[in-house]
């Protein structure tokens, strides 16, 4: 991780390029071809909450369709956008601010952990900003591009341990690859048809057509909607993430009853690309047991360092 790259300078921003598509032989492309019309796989790949193999490493059938590398161009060149107009619009904090200082901070610790979940993450140049704007919001985008909205901290009043469930939430994504499975999903599938005219007529390769398809999925990560099965395995991921670094799984608990009761009038935005149902909270609760035994070691390993005690 660079020593600077927890700072945009918007003035050197320039978005350039257009993601496309990695371009398998046809016996690779026909085999993920039956996997989606005879297994139809989720594309969460969802894993156990507590082990350290990534999806990404798994290679499973959508990482043949869509490639690490395009995703993470595509949202490298949106998140660069997006903070451009934020600094245009003087919505964009500095580095100084206070909810600038923590949000880093909680980033760069849980950051520490990334690697064991996806190894891609380790060549990542995370960028964490915080966008001042009355939306209840966060999102990691593919290759570590954070923003954390002052809304989210303002409204829900969230404590450190509560926010960092809400950033090793996002980050979960993000290493999971869910936004990569997603793009992948939908282009397959609503392309077949212009797939079967491919394999038909004996040409090599995916229509290129699809890769405009792709970059046109693509260009839509940030309103990307995430399925049930990526948000239980984003929480598990999460709250694993969190209790590693010595935060407080149990936030996630309150964390959720904020939302919840934040989204009786009209839902956060968190909440539209985020789906939910009323099990929620009951799957975070599940978790906990995995998951607290590795903050005890947390927190007993920062009281050995603290005050200099040998185990």
């Amino acid at each position: 991780m660079r020593a600077d790259s927890f700072w945009v300078r918007p003035m050197a921003l320039k978005a350039k390029g257009v993601c496309g598509l990695v371009r398998p032989s046809l016996l690779t492309f026909c085999f993920s071809l039956s996997l989606l019309l005879c297994l139809s796989p989720s594309p969460s790949n969802a894993q156990d909450s507590t082990r350290s193999a990534s999806t990404a490493a798994q290679n499973p059938w959508w990482a043949r369709l869509v490639s690490a590398q395009d995703m993470e161009r595509s949202a490298r060149q949106q998140y660069e956008q997006l903070i451009q107009e934020a600094y245009q619009s003087h919505a964009l904090m500095g580095p100084t601010a206070l909810q600038v200082i923590k949000v880093r901070e909680i980033a760069k610790t849980l950051i520490q952990e990334a690697n064991r979940y996806n190894p891609r993450a380790q060549h990542w140049a995370w960028e964490v900003n915080v966008i001042d704007a009355n939306l209840v919001n966060a999102f990691c985008m593919p290759g570590g591009k954070i923003v954390v909205y002052t809304g989210l901290m303002r409204q829900l009043a969230l404590s450190d341990d509560e926010l960092a469930v809400v950033m090793g939430h996002e980050m979960a994504h993000a290493l999971l690859e869910h936004s990569r499975a997603r793009v992948a999903k939908t282009m397959t599938t609503q392309g077949l048809a212009r797939v079967g005219g491919v394999l038909a007529s004996g040409v090599l390769g995916v229509d290129p057509r699809l890769t405009d398809y792709m970059a046109r999925e693509g260009a839509g990560l940030l309103s990307l909607k995430f399925s049930r099965e990526d948000e239980q395995a984003a929480d598990a991921l999460g709250l694993e993430l969190a209790s590693r670094v010595g935060f407080d799984p149990r936030a996630g608990i309150s964390l959720w009853q904020k939302m919840q009761s934040l989204s009786k009038g009209a839902p956060p935005a968190w909440l539209s690309t985020h789906p939910s149902d009323a099990s929620r909270e009951q799957s975070i609760r599940a978790e906990l047991p995995k998951v607290m035994p590795l903050f005890e070691r947390a927190q007993h390993e920062a009281r050995v360092k603290a005050f200099e005690l040998k185990e």
